[in-house]
């Protein structure tokens, strides 16, 4: 191993804000939380964030994740319900069979669900702007009957997109989208359709728009940007292409300090290093543990905003057991 007097420098810049927000901070306590009060098994339908160490955490405490209610017993014990939200017809199902259902949707996906249900109850066609196949967007065209949502994917399809005859319009987004591509797909829409309602405050969520926000702070300083995410995760892929827009040569997704191939980063003297909203910081040390290796490093923090935003647990978390 190197003698620290004999590594080359490298400098990190710490984005701030980065990793946990305030949705999955309260999902992961919901399920460690309901695994204390009611103990192992706890069912979790789909991963309960984007995150497998997460996921693995979760596992070693008593956590069954699955894909469908179908897989899961009737023993009467807790199911989850992830952070990105579900159908309507989930907790329909879930309520039929009696089980015990916790709910962990973000409260932010949640108000573009309520959302959507405002603007079809005006009998609003919706065009929702998002990637086909997230679960948060099965879960938010989900809520309403079939047919009542368009996707729109991209500036393509705004321009190309054709809602039913004599229909007033609304949009919505996905919470996870890069915060410029969407204004981009928002503007063809309004330009198409002048008359079509936009939510009372962006959907796009606090924490996409201020890890966004700090990547590009970074960006153009950094030879190299690290990613701390899962490939999975909406919100840290974003992160990949901002950061390369916003004028960094060279952007990667990482998941753990492990999977850091150390040659990336000959030549290189700065590197910038954020984390997606669903990857804990215990992970950023292990990819700074990583360069540590072969690197002497110094750091400094990049904060552009600082969130002390916090989400109550249901109801039947936050009220204590009796004794």
């Amino acid at each position: 191993m190197l003698d620290t007097v004999t590594k080359p420098q490298l400098h990190i810049l710490l984005a701030g804000p980065r990793g946990f927000c305030a949705g999955v901070d309260r999902a992961i306590k919901i399920v460690e939380e309901a695994l204390k009060r009611y103990g192992a098994p706890v069912y979790v339908r789909h991963e309960i964030v984007h995150n497998r160490f997460v996921v693995e955490s979760l596992e070693k405490l008593g956590a069954v994740f699955v894909e469908e209610l179908d897989e899961i017993p009737d023993d009467g014990q807790p199911v989850v319900f992830s952070a990105h939200g579900v159908p309507k017809a989930i907790p329909g199902e879930a309520e039929r069979r009696q089980m015990f259902y916790l709910d962990a949707t973000c409260p932010l996906v949640s108000k573009v669900h309520r959302e959507a249900e405002h603007h079809h109850a005006r009998g609003r066609h919706i065009f929702m702007i998002g990637h086909a196949g997230h679960p948060e967007v099965i879960g938010t065209m989900g809520q309403l009957p079939e047919g009542s949502i368009t996707l729109i994917e991209d500036e393509n399809d705004a321009r190309t997109v054709l809602p039913p005859d004599g229909a007033s319009l609304a949009f919505i987004t996905q919470t996870t989208l890069s915060v410029d591509d969407t204004a981009e797909v928002i503007g063809i829409l309004q330009g198409r359709f002048p008359e079509i309602a936009s939510p009372a405050k962006e959907d796009i969520c606090y924490a996409t728009t201020n890890r966004q926000a700090a990547v590009k702070a970074i960006a153009p300083r950094a030879d190299l940007m690290i990613v701390v995410g899962a490939p999975n995760s909406s919100n840290s892929l974003r992160l990949v292409e901002v950061a390369s827009r916003a004028g960094c040569p060279k952007s990667i997704m990482v998941q753990r300090g492990r999977d850091l191939d150390l040659s990336i980063l000959e030549g290189v003297r700065i590197v910038g290093v954020t984390a997606g909203a669903s990857a804990p910081e215990v992970l950023v040390e292990e990819v700074l543990d990583r360069m540590r290796e072969r690197y002497a490093l110094t750091s400094e923090e990049v904060v552009v905003a600082e969130e002390r935003i916090t989400f109550k647990l249901p109801a039947a978390l936050s009220v204590q057991p009796a004794a």
